[in-house]
């Protein structure tokens, strides 16, 4: 790992962080803007929901090969590359003049924003010592936050007073920008010589995992057929379990099941999968139950929910000092019990509940649940060492695309269900309160995998271990060379 001199390494994570919120930001400024968008092409709303899953799946199928180019060309490489494609994908969406075209620039899009996510997390894995990660992937977590609150009212106010062509233009500068400090700051540090190209594996777990993201993501909501969306789900579980069974006899396989047996690694990947499925599915209910429940504008709605971003900014200045002073496992087990706590209580709010209540609620939420990314994030790669940094992130994105897609699924079922059995033809306020209770539920699920892990667990990015590199990972066997 090269040396970075203490201003690169507070740099560095500010110019991948710029990037994430970029792609985060796009993709929840899209989704207020539909009706919009459809107006001026002369389409049905509901089928502007092809431009949304498009992009999904482009990130379902590109995501498993970011850690393999990676390793071929330079993070850096491929992290400025992405950021290019998506920019560029950014100017073709704010051109296209019919749905086709709309589509083909959104999967364009998730070509680039598949490879921002991975590699530029690698990039950090790569600069920043061990010990200093905590910090470095706090700034990695406020976009993961900001980017979906501010995404609402951003979205409506550009798509309210100017043409809804700027939503994709406001990328321009961003991108230009990253790319300019990324080729100035950051080395193109490149990691282990790359394997033989897993081509069988990357094609089958690309399709299990687009398959079913694109399933979970139209449950409950009346877009496609039932049985479509079943089909897609059944399909992409048995092309998932296909892949299972290839990688276990792959020596190198494009996703490298083999890490999930580094404690470490497995309780952030299955713990923060369960944990992120309780949380995907706010960004989909709030909004609703604001609007539909409470009967306030988008707008109001989007200023509301941004008390979230407030609060993941304030853990930053804490998130550090709170992991050293308690360790990884008593904060994973706490902080997983108060997210779930206020992720029940949201359930609690009624029309005439106090504005000021919602807004605190979601404030001092926001904080815990950035605090607990942050951990999750980090302990990852607490005992995985430089050469295996590239698989690991590949497989920690796709399950965290996975699991956000799930929550959403979770979170729409549970609304369909309670709709079902309330009789009503619309939803009402008191309709969400089932459903923020089931994805609290869900999330505290994650305390299984928690539970297990040593009090020491951790401590080489906590600051109590070894400074820079850890110690070389022992718990995965070495795999034969291709």
């Amino acid at each position: 790992m090269p040396e970075a001199s203490k201003f690169h390494r507070f740099l560095i994570p500010l110019i991948i962080a710029c990037a994430l919120f970029m792609e985060n930001l796009d993709s929840t400024v899209v989704a207020t803007s539909p009706p919009a968008i459809a107006r001026s092409m002369g389409e049905n709303p509901l089928r502007l929901n092809l431009a949304i899953t498009s992009y999904l799946l482009a990130l379902g199928i590109f995501i498993p090969l970011s850690g393999w180019m990676a390793d071929r060309f330079g993070a850096r490489t491929v992290f400025c590359s992405a950021i290019v494609v998506f920019t560029f994908g950014s100017i073709c969406c704010s051109m296209v003049n019919n749905l086709p075209e709309f589509v083909a620039a959104r999967i364009l899009q998730g070509m680039g924003g598949a490879m921002m996510v991975p590699v530029g997390r690698l990039v950090i894995l790569r600069t920043i010592p061990k010990n200093e990660l905590v910090n470095a992937m706090a700034w990695l977590t406020v976009p993961a936050l900001l980017g979906p609150m501010m995404g609402p009212p951003l979205g409506g106010f550009i798509a309210t007073y100017f043409s809804w062509r700027w939503i994709f233009l406001i990328n321009i500068p961003i991108g230009v920008l990253g790319v300019v400090l990324a080729f100035r700051f950051i080395k193109n540090v490149e990691g282990p010589r790359a394997s033989r190209f897993d081509a069988y594996g990357f094609v089958i777990v690309s399709i299990g995992v687009a398959a079913t993201m694109f399933g979970f993501e139209n449950i409950g909501r009346g877009i496609l057929p039932n049985e479509v969306v079943a089909t897609m789900l059944v399909g992409g579980t048995g092309m998932l379990v296909l892949y299972y069974r290839h990688a276990r006899v792959t020596a190198v396989p494009i996703i490298d099941l083999s890490l999930l047996k580094v404690a470490t690694y497995r309780a952030s990947i299955a713990g923060g999968f369960l944990f992120r499925m309780g949380l995907g599915a706010l960004p989909f209910l709030t909004p609703l139950m604001l609007q539909l429940g409470f009967g306030l504008t988008p707008f109001a709605s989007g200023m509301m929910t941004f008390a979230s971003a407030v609060g993941a900014i304030t853990m930053k200045l804490t998130a550090g000092p709170i992991i050293r002073a308690f360790g990884y496992r008593r904060v994973l087990i706490a902080n997983t019990v108060i997210c779930s706590v206020f992720m029940a209580a949201y359930g609690f709010f009624e029309p005439s509940t106090s504005h000021l209540v919602i807004v605190l609620t979601l404030l001092v939420g926001g904080f815990f649940r950035s605090l607990q990314f942050t951990s999750i994030n980090t302990i990852a790669y607490a005992d995985i060492d430089n050469e295996q940094m590239s698989r690991a992130t590949t497989l920690a994105s796709v399950g965290q695309q996975l699991s956000l897609s799930f929550g959403v699924g979770i979170g729409a079922m549970a609304l369909h269900f309670t709709l079902a059995m309330s009789g009503h033809e619309a939803l009402q306020a008191s309709d969400f309160s089932p459903a923020y209770f089931v994805i609290a539920g869900t999330s505290l699920l994650s305390l299984f995998f928690f539970v297990p892990l040593t009090a020491s667990a951790g401590d080489a990015v906590r600051g109590r271990g070894i400074e820079g590199e850890a110690a070389p990972l022992k718990d995965v066997p070495p795999r034969a060379a291709d």
